[in-house]
């Protein structure tokens, strides 16, 4: 059974944005990611489940009850914000306390609440620190800590990495997430970032315009994207046209390669390949492929990503050892050589408009 379910969600704007037609079931103590671009309707979608926006169709239910006619208050789920909110006024203390007072939750019930929740976060013993004299991080933390304090049912989490450093931001994803599954609590997080969903959620939802585009694993969005949308979304990716020539073969300027997937398909259909950079590597002297030109190449440490140009035209980006191939160099490009990792990320779509 689901602990937190989206049942038909929709929430129209004048714009024509908005939310629509939602479903997603979470399980208790799981963590769900709402991934997409600006105005995919992830913000929204957060909004709507901690009662700051009302519905215009479905139902948000928390271990079988209906929350939507509750206010937000009363749904009891924590929420933290993109900038945190925090009271530069007031100390740590203070600023965990705040939403036990707004309960009527005072006195030593709420100081026992205070430094409960500032334990969860790693921050004992900070009630009496000044906001200005901590870390991002630290900010952070004391924001959960105040979403913590009133024993939400559910976290809500809106980009919670979006004001910190690379370095800080890896350090903190890392913290973040052991303390969600040390907690144990159900939690939705809101980002735009891949990793910080694929290291966050247990579940990501990719959402395009409003509306759920595919839900699953990490691996699963990665390897068996549902449309060419999340495929190009997802992970670094080119995409080519070809001409099936048998069900699992496909023509790509005279290269014949074999496809990955299992999707029907018929000899002669026109098809768009989403091909990942290790689906493909540099051939050797005499093998048949796809010929190229080097035109530029960006180095990643262990690896390189080449980015190639065909005769026809079009640009793929291949991911090699950093001394594979130079700048302005032809070469031929070739399925890559282990057919499990071929099959995984060479993926085939309907044309275009189709």
């Amino acid at each position: 059974m689901s602990y937190l379910l989206l049942e038909g969600l929709t929430r129209r704007f004048p714009s024509g944005a908005g939310v629509f037609d939602l479903s997603i079931a979470l399980p208790r103590g799981r963590t769900l990611a709402l991934l997409g671009p600006s105005g995919s309707g992830k913000t929204t979608t957060l909004r709507l489940l901690g009662g700051f926006e009302q519905p215009d169709g479905g139902r948000i239910l928390v271990d079988d009850q209906d929350v939507v006619a509750l206010r937000p208050e009363q749904r009891r789920f924590g929420m933290v914000f993109q900038h945190y909110a925090l009271f530069p006024h007031l100390d740590v203390g203070e600023n965990v306390a705040f939403g036990l007072a707004a309960r009527g939750i005072v006195g030593p019930e709420s100081n026992r609440r205070v430094a409960e929740a500032l334990a969860l976060v790693d921050l004992a013993g900070y009630e009496r620190r000044k906001i200005g004299g901590l870390s991002g991080g630290q900010q952070q933390r004391v924001a959960l800590a105040r979403a913590l304090a009133p024993e939400p049912r559910v976290l809500l989490l809106d980009e919670p990495l979006s004001n910190l450093d690379p370095a800080l931001r890896e350090r903190t994803r890392r913290e973040l997430r052991a303390l969600i599954r040390r907690i144990g609590i159900t939690t939705v997080i809101v980002t735009h970032e891949q990793e910080d969903a694929f290291d966050l959620g247990d579940v990501v939802a990719v959402l395009q315009g409003g509306r759920l585009q595919q839900l699953g694993v990490p691996e699963m969005l990665y390897r068996e994207p549902a449309t060419p949308f999340v495929g190009g979304f997802i992970g670094r990716s080119s995409w080519l046209t070809g001409r099936l020539e048998s069900p699992d073969t496909v023509r790509l300027e005279g290269a014949l390669w074999r496809l990955g997937d299992s999707t029907p398909r018929r000899a002669g259909e026109l098809v768009r390949l989403l091909v990942r950079p290790e689906a493909l590597r540099f051939g050797r002297a005499g093998e048949a492929g796809l010929r190229v030109t080097v035109t530029d190449r960006r180095f990643a440490g262990a690896s390189a990503y080449y980015l190639l140009l065909t005769e026809a035209g079009s640009t793929i980006e291949v991911s090699a050892s950093p001394d594979a191939a130079a700048v302005g160099q032809s070469a031929i490009l070739v399925p890559a050589s282990d057919p499990a990792d071929r099959d995984a990320v060479i993926r085939c779509f309907p044309p275009e408009g189709a």
